[in-house]
């Protein structure tokens, strides 16, 4: 039988398509004139926001893709976390999901059962509803959610809300593209896989929940680190807010044995990463490059990385703490000086 990530060439969200082919496809698109949308893919935020009323909003996402672990089971719940992680990340909550799946002919159709297991475990834990869905045959496995959510319509988290002096704080450790590289390639530890499903299984609920009890203005910008890297998500939150990001990389926390597995397991998504990202980024001398190759590693379901005023950086660091989630300072917001993100040696 085969193994679930032998049914694609990539797993979880290094098969996006790469940040610069994404770039120049919704490059010529139009802008909606309509002037209750509040977000769209201009300022590259995790989801869209539409304005309901005088108070409320909709915020709307969507994520799916390849098998990034072999239990369906918990690739169902990766899924989930990943599409979910969205919402949170505008300061939402998730309210509806749609399925989305594509499934070869001749699978097995148990391993689609538990996929959706997965899945709808993870939308009982957010309270989100499950609505229905839509399948489609295809060789690949791919599956994920379009979600709809909920949001304050004056206090939407965006990328484009980061301010000179604001403190970056990130939730989660970084290399979850690397480690399921490694899988797949049959050379991860035990301890790697595990640690690395732990994060990827885990809502970004309890770091939304207690951020955004901090009450309205605490959070000046968020993103969650997806495909596109800390160092990408950084950029994009660097570019919409017009600053320059400084990376620390002696504050980031990284999964355990993940730069042991660098060498012969980076993602192809880690390396189109370093390419387009890479024009825009500033490495000071002395940064490892192993640890640099993490920072441009695609994650799957990461962490927030969330811009605070510094004045509110202790208690935003006590809330989270009593939520549950770990959260470290691996930066901070400059004024613009020419490179979208500084990667500093810590």
């Amino acid at each position: 039988m085969k193994r679930l990530t032998e049914y694609s060439s990539c797993g979880g969200c290094a098969s996006k398509l790469a940040a610069g082919e994404l770039a120049h496809v919704i490059g010529s698109l139009g802008v909606s004139s309509d002037p209750r949308v509040l977000i769209d893919y201009r300022t590259s935020d995790d989801a869209g926001v539409f304005a309901l009323d005088g108070d409320r909003a909709l915020v709307q996402t969507v994520d799916f893709f390849t098998p990034i672990v072999d239990d369906p089971f918990v690739y169902g719940q990766i899924a989930a976390a990943n599409a979910l992680s969205d919402v949170y990340a505008m300061g939402g909550r998730p309210l509806t999901a749609l399925a989305i799946t594509a499934f070869p002919k001749d699978a097995d159709r148990e391993i689609l059962k538990a996929i959706f297991a997965g899945g709808y475990d993870k939308l009982r834990e957010a309270g989100a509803a499950l609505l229905g869905g839509h399948t489609v045959q295809d060789s690949e496995i791919k599956f994920g959610y379009a979600v709809t959510g909920e949001v304050l319509a004056s206090d939407v988290w965006s990328n484009a809300g980061a301010q000179p002096g604001d403190v970056l704080l990130f939730t989660k450790s970084l290399g979850t593209g690397i480690i399921s590289t490694a899988l797949r390639n049959g050379c991860a530890p035990a301890l790697a896989v595990d640690a690395a499903v732990r994060s990827m299984t885990t809502l970004n609920r309890a770091a939304c929940d207690a951020l955004r009890a901090l009450g309205s203005g605490a959070v000046h910008a968020c993103t969650d680190v997806t495909g596109f890297s800390l160092i990408g998500h950084a950029s994009e939150m660097a570019v919409a807010s017009g600053c320059t990001i400084e990376l620390d990389s002696g504050g980031v926390t990284l999964l355990p044995g993940v730069l042991d597995l660098v060498v012969g397991n980076v993602p192809g998504g880690g390396r189109t990463n370093a390419q387009y990202f890479g024009e825009r980024t500033l490495v000071e001398p002395g940064v490892d490059p192993a640890l640099l190759q993490i920072l441009y590693d695609p994650q799957t379901s990461g962490g927030l990385l969330v811009a605070v005023h510094p004045a509110t950086v202790d208690r935003a660091g006590r809330a989270l703490a009593t939520a549950g989630v770990t959260a470290t300072c691996v930066g901070t917001v400059q004024p613009h000086r020419g490179p979208a993100v500084v990667v500093k040696t810590g």
